[in-house]
């Protein structure tokens, strides 16, 4: 019984929530995304804040972006958006928006097994060549 309500716990485990993105090159912590889910099981990360680091000033608006992103500001700019749930700890099939240089990529993810985590993967073409981020569950 305690084994059944343990197993519980660890699938009710989700992606929704406040994530820490933290850059992949300095460790750097970069701003805060919220992820939601909709009523059809989509996931969508939205920018709630940037963080200034030592030698870099954040921008306001997303100026590289292409359309609709074209000079929206980023705080509230969803950058993540289509990713479905694949089975217990893994995501794949959405976008998502680089604001900085205004590229989009693929992106799958994974979720660690005590929920805390999320390595997310950007890629064009195949998962192989793309880049990996950690993410740290904030709330």
């Amino acid at each position: 019984m305690l084994l059944l309500c343990f197993s519980n716990i660890v699938l009710a485990q989700d992606i929704i929530g406040s994530w820490q993105s933290v850059d992949d090159k300095t460790g750097a912590p970069k701003g805060v995304v919220k992820i939601t889910k909709d009523v059809n099981g989509i996931y969508t990360g939205t920018v709630t804040k940037v963080t200034p680091r030592v030698g870099y000033t954040p921008k306001e608006h997303c100026i590289d972006c292409p359309a609709p992103f074209t000079n929206k500001r980023i705080i509230g700019l969803n950058v993540i958006n289509g990713l479905q749930q694949v089975d217990a700890s893994n995501y794949a099939n959405g976008k998502i928006l680089d604001p900085n240089t205004g590229k989009i990529y693929s992106v799958k993810a994974k979720l660690s097994p005590n929920g805390k985590k999320l390595v997310l993967r950007g890629y064009i073409g195949i998962a192989v060549l793309g880049r990996s981020q950690t993410w740290i569950k904030i709330d």
